[in-house]
């Protein structure tokens, strides 16, 4: 198994670079990985090389050998705007949304959202799910991260957007007969007991239409990457 590590720094071939400090740790404390072990290392932009471990100590640096080839786009690219989820929900779903291939992740807060993040908390919650989108990117193969908006309330966010499906149970339209959406979709999921009817008729004035996914209510942890996965199979990459 070749193990990829972030490194968000120019990767050119030849270079021999520093890994940051977090990924030596990985690398050296946790994977044990010894001088010549095969990485690869990509910066979050799409660029990505593979390399050997030149060394551990005193500091973790690679020998970089090749460039890879650059990842295709997914023919859809979707903006996942998440309403906020008790527990270590909002963890599952950040996690499962950047494997399945989500070019964006909008943390919003709903009326009827039980967790609360302002100030201090927000920002240590926010740092906690970059971790989070750093290594579902290593483990599933992307070398382009997807954007990680800040936490912010529904209303901010609507008040700049335009288009896209919210999912609403009892909705009329299941989202397979929808049309093909167009390069960027935004799909809105909402918190535990669901959207208030201010915020959909709110999204209905920015144009945001409602789709269903069968005759069953999903979880808000299962919704948006049930969603995903749909899209992608229906006109994605799948």
């Amino acid at each position: 198994m070749i193990f990829r590590f972030f490194c968000p720094i120019p990767l050119v071939a030849g270079d021999c670079v520093e890994l940051p400090e977090a990924a030596a740790h990985h690398a050296a404390r946790v994977l044990r990985l010894s001088p010549g072990a095969a990485v690869v290392l990509f910066d979050g932009e799409g660029g990505a090389c593979a390399g050997t471990i030149a060394a551990v100590k005193p500091r973790v640096t690679v020998d970089l050998l090749q460039a890879l080839p650059a990842e295709p786009p997914s023919p859809v690219r979707v903006t996942l705007v998440q309403a906020l989820a008790a527990a270590d929900k909002m963890d599952w779903v950040i996690q499962k949304a950047v494997e399945l291939g989500v070019s964006a992740i909008v943390p919003v807060a709903a009326k009827r959202s039980i967790l609360r993040l302002d100030g201090a908390r927000a920002e240590k919650r926010m740092a906690h799910w970059r971790n989070i989108v750093v290594s579902a990117c290593e483990q599933c193969g992307r070398n382009t991260m997807p954007e990680l908006a800040p936490i912010q309330p529904l209303g901010q966010w609507l008040a700049k957007a335009q288009g896209g499906w919210v999912l609403a149970p009892g909705a009329v339209q299941p989202l397979r007969e929808q049309a093909r959406p167009a390069a960027d979709l935004t799909i809105y999921v909402g918190p535990e007991s669901g959207w208030e009817e201010a915020e959909l008729t709110a999204m209905a004035a920015r144009c945001i239409e409602p789709v269903q996914l069968g005759p069953r209510v999903l979880r808000t942890e299962t919704a948006g990457l049930a969603a995903l996965s749909a899209i992608q199979a229906l006109w994605g990459d799948f």
